[in-house]
């Protein structure tokens, strides 16, 4: 059931896009020139893009003026399958609020079972059939307003997997609700891993402000000193800081979160900046992603962090399947993962986000 919209007196108004909805356009310029988007306004200061030509993944997000993600130098670019090889992924990695991996492998390239797999996986450089754009209608009752987009990847003989992805927001409300739901269609099993690279900028990600989660155990990630030594108890790695020196280039701290959860699974892991009143709250299943990666890369800059919820490791399928947490999906397998990503202003909200820190 669609929530109520507070404050919205349709009485005065005759088109719902003047209190909120979705644009479609395609972008005429520069390196992005015929990637299709979507914008979405919710209608309470959340406005967000979403690139129809890159997995229905997200890129631009502003509350208000302030940007909630960190954008790329080259920006947006067409799909392209000549990018997935070794770590050439990133140079079409536009970074953005949402960059979703998989979905046959994330994290490191490798070499798993004679296939040789690049950085990632092919989800981000896949463009989406859209099958519906429905507007929110006030006047009706209607609220809510829905993408629904089905991506398919593969290749003769397979593997053959579907993904429908639907974006739901609310007007009133500055909460995006995503359905992820895979479906081998092939009628062989192939192994199956999602990541979603959830990547915060300025100037919501400044120093000062702090990741919110209470954690069973973090553990940094692969052989990295550096992770190792961030990320040791008593040091307060949740605490974001200005720009180090030695993260010119691909140095970075990263490291693993299993966060306390609710019996059911539920999760959150979010970040606040107090200065600006201002939090995104990410809520998914742990039963689904087993795992949450915490990457801070403090460049000059490239000054960016992601908190993604993921199915394995980002040390590459080889590692995952050696270690036997590598997921598999069957010939006519469906998987479906539900998250949200919430942003808060309501003073009460933030604190209970803080008060996982505690």
């Amino acid at each position: 059931m669609a929530k109520a919209a507070p404050s919205i007196d349709t009485t005065k108004f005759i088109t719902a896009c003047q209190v909120g909805g979705i644009d479609a356009y395609t972008i005429d310029e520069g390196p992005a020139r015929g990637v299709r988007v979507l914008c979405v306004n919710t209608g309470a200061g959340l406005r967000y893009r979403v690139l129809a030509d890159r997995g229905l993944d997200i890129d631009q997000a502003f509350l208000n003026q302030h940007s909630l993600a960190f954008l790329s130098h080259k920006g947006v670019t067409p799909p392209t399958r000549s990018l997935d090889r070794g770590l050439d992924w990133l140079k079409g990695f536009p970074v953005g609020l949402l960059t979703s991996c998989g979905p046959y492998n994330i994290g490191s390239p490798c070499i798993d079972q004679s296939e040789e797999l690049g950085l990632h996986g092919p989800h981000s450089n896949t463009a989406a059939s859209i099958e519906s754009v429905i507007q929110p209608d006030p006047h009706t009752g209607r609220n809510d307003m829905t993408i629904v987009g089905l991506l398919r990847y593969g290749a003769f003989y397979g593997p053959c997997i579907q993904l429908r992805r639907t974006i739901r927001s609310t007007l009133g409300f500055n909460t995006i609700n995503v359905t992820d739901e895979f479906f081998n269609a092939a009628n062989t099993p192939v192994s199956h891993a999602w990541l979603l690279h959830i990547n915060f900028g300025y100037p919501l990600l400044d120093a000062g402000a702090e990741f919110c989660y209470d954690a069973q155990k973090v553990e940094p990630v692969g052989g990295s000193d550096t992770s190792a030594e961030y990320f040791k108890a008593g040091n307060n790695y949740k605490r974001i800081p200005s720009p180090l020196p030695e993260h010119r280039g691909p140095n970075s701290f990263v490291g693993y979160i299993y966060p306390k959860t609710a019996r059911d699974g539920r999760a959150t892991v979010a970040i606040v900046n107090r200065r600006l009143g201002l939090g995104v709250a990410i809520r998914y299943n742990s039963k689904e992603f087993t795992r949450c990666a915490n990457w801070q890369h403090w460049g000059k800059h490239e000054y960016v962090a992601a908190l993604e919820p993921s199915t394995g490791s980002v040390e590459g399928r080889d590692k995952d399947r050696a270690s036997g947490i590598l997921q598999t999906l069957r010939p006519g397998g469906r998987k479906t993962y539900q998250y949200s990503i919430d942003v808060i202003t309501a003073r009460e909200k933030l604190k209970e986000l803080l008060a996982m820190n505690a």
